[in-house]
């Protein structure tokens, strides 16, 4: 039987990295239908990076009302681990640039966040 581990980063704003892993999954299995497939959720810090660690050691995910790159409302969230004595912060989630779509203007934005 063949194995194989996958670990996916996202393609940031099209893709998460799980939905990137499993992709990749579906296609090996297509060819190899007996294979055994493990797919790893991983992140460079950026966009996803809370839901690879939570994925990886448990938690829970909170989201709340922040403030976007251009200052305008949105909802993130954060990661809850160690029973809430340890955030997982991921500052994509307030200031990434897939929030900021074709506005791009660095005159404008913030991660104030």
């Amino acid at each position: 039987m063949k194995r194989f581990t996958v670990a996916m980063d996202s393609y940031k704003g099209s893709l998460s990295s799980v939905e990137a892993g499993s992709a990749v999954r579906r296609g090996i299995l297509r060819v190899l239908p007996d294979a055994k497939v493990v797919c790893i959720p991983i992140a460079d810090g950026g966009e996803g990076s809370v839901d690879c660690f939570l994925s990886a050691v448990g938690g829970e995910k909170v989201t709340t009302r922040v403030k976007g790159p251009l200052f305008e409302d949105i909802e993130a969230g954060y990661g809850i681990i160690h029973g809430g004595a340890t955030a997982v912060i991921e500052v994509a989630a307030t200031a990434g640039l897939p929030l900021i779509g074709d506005r791009k203007d660095p005159r404008r934005a913030t991660t104030y966040g």
